[in-house]
Parts: structure tokens; C-alpha cells; sequence
């Protein structure tokens, strides 16, 4: 028995680790962001604490008096708080992004999990309890891609691992071979939304991790408000990294991409 800390930003993750760790006999204490973590999260762990974003101080001071030496982030965290300056951030959440030459995704991270090991608190890999929804390689949906779908796949794949590389993001669309959009701050829905009022209909998405992917953070997560994001911009086909993807609601994601005649392909 273990216990065991949710850092929780939006969506479902942080719930589907909640339940799996506590079926397993650990303690599992959230920390929910106001005005990010999902509320249900409060009725999936023993214990349950909102905090400001920015508000490192009082979570690590609530971490150690509850005997919290693992801890897992989970859950997506919108990138404004790397930009906001003084706004809203308490001292050493300054002082952490202070320290940084960049702000990019895995530079705050990483910082923020050597700054909370000073505590005693170890960010650990929260796969080993998410095994269940890392996709294998494979065709998920009825239809397979077709041969340009596979072409144009094929070519999403290296620019996406050349766009992980730079640490910019993790999604890229394609269209006859051509770029239309790469993901930046904004997100993989919001960059598939712009591929669709450029290119309109009939594109490919790929989503890859980085090259050497720390799965402790940041690990590329699919779920269906993704494939329906796809199916809005009038996207085709989406192609996601096996072994290194969260994919959440399976079954609901497939049904939902074979409804609308979409290719979903593991690689």
C-alpha cells in the first residue's frame, strides 16, 4: 500500500489513476487547480484539497504534512501560467519559472520535479497503472487508411518527431504531403481546428511523444473530444504513437470515428 498524490489538471486521467490506485490498495490524496481539475475528481481519492495555479508553496507544504512522497501529474494544464509573469504566482512558483531559459513544456516540468525532490517528494511514472490505455500498433477502426491517407500519415510522422525534438508540440496535419498546421501553445484541438479552415476537408493528423519522452509528464493523451475535433475540421484519418499515448474511452472513440468514417491507425 502506498501513498500516492494527484497533481490533476482537465479530463479523465487523473480519475481513471485515482480508481486504479485505490483498487490496488494505496492512499490517493488530489490536488485539484481551481478553475482546471475536473470536480469529480473529489469523490475518486481519500482525500482532496483545491489549490490556486501558481500556489507551489501550499501544495508542498500539504504534500509533506500528509507523508506524500510519490506523486503523479496528470491531466491537461493550459500554458498561460508559463507567460503570466508575477500574476498570480506565489514565490517559489516566481522563482521556478525564473530559473528556466525557456518555457517550454518539459523545461517547467522537469524544474518543477527537481524543486518538489528538495521536499522528499518523488514525480514517479504513473504508466504502470495506466497500462490498460497505452495502445499497441494497429488499425483501430473499420476502415484502415487509405493509400494517400498512409502516404501523407507516413510524412505527419517525421515532421511530428522533428517537431517533439524542439520540444514545440506534438501534433502535426498533413494534406497531400504538404504541412497545413503544427501544434503549438495552443493545443492539439485548437491546431486541428486551424488544419480544417485551411485545408478544409480531407487531412491527416499524427500525434507523437518526444523522441526521448520522459513518462513521467507530459505524455501525448487522445481522448474523444479529439476525434470528434477531427471529424468537425473535417479530418480523415489520425495516426498516434504506440507505447507512448494515453488513449482514453477506447470503445467510445472508435465507435464514434467508425460513425463518421474515420481512420484511426497506432504506429
Amino acid at each position: 500500500m502506498a501513498r500516492i498524490g494527484v497533481v490533476a489538471g482537465s479530463g479523465k486521467l487523473p480519475i481513471l489513476f485515482a480508481d486504479i490506485a485505490k483498487a490496488r490498495g494505496d492512499k490517493v490524496v488530489g490536488v485539484g487547480l481551481k478553475g482546471v481539475t475536473d470536480d469529480e475528481l473529489e469523490g475518486h481519492v481519500d482525500k482532496f484539497i483545491w489549490f490556486e495555479r501558481g500556489a507551489i508553496q501550499k501544495i508542498v507544504l500539504m504534500l509533506v504534512a500528509d507523508r506524500i512522497n510519490n506523486i503523479v501529474l496528470l491531466g491537461k494544464l493550459n500554458k498561460d501560467i508559463a507567460f503570466k509573469g508575477g500574476t498570480g504566482l506565489d514565490e517559489d512558483t516566481r522563482t521556478l519559472l525564473g530559473k528556466l531559459d525557456d518555457r517550454k513544456d518539459y523545461s517547467i516540468l522537469n524544474e518543477a520535479a527537481k524543486f518538489l525532490k528538495k521536499f522528499g517528494i518523488e514525480v514517479i511514472d504513473p504508466t504502470p497503472y495506466l497500462k490498460d490505455f497505452i495502445p499497441s500498433k494497429g488499425v483501430l477502426t473499420k476502415r484502415p487508411p487509405t493509400t494517400e491517407e498512409s502516404e501523407d500519415i507516413e510524412y505527419a510522422k517525421s515532421i511530428a518527431q522533428e517537431l517533439t525534438r524542439f520540444d514545440i508540440g506534438q501534433t502535426v496535419a498533413v494534406k497531400n504531403k504538404t504541412v497545413i498546421a503544427l501544434e503549438a501553445v495552443e493545443g492539439t484541438d485548437a491546431a486541428i481546428a486551424r488544419a480544417g479552415g485551411l485545408a478544409k476537408k480531407g487531412f491527416v493528423v499524427a500525434k507523437f511523444a518526444r523522441p526521448n519522452q520522459d513518462m513521467r509528464f507530459d505524455v501525448p493523451l487522445v481522448g474523444l473530444e479529439t476525434i470528434e475535433a477531427l471529424a468537425r475540421a473535417g479530418g480523415t484519418a489520425l495516426a498516434l504513437e504506440s507505447g507512448r499515448t494515453f488513449l482514453i474511452d477506447r470503445e467510445g472513440i472508435i465507435r464514434f470515428a467508425d460513425e463518421k468514417d474515420l481512420a484511426i491507425v497506432i504506429v
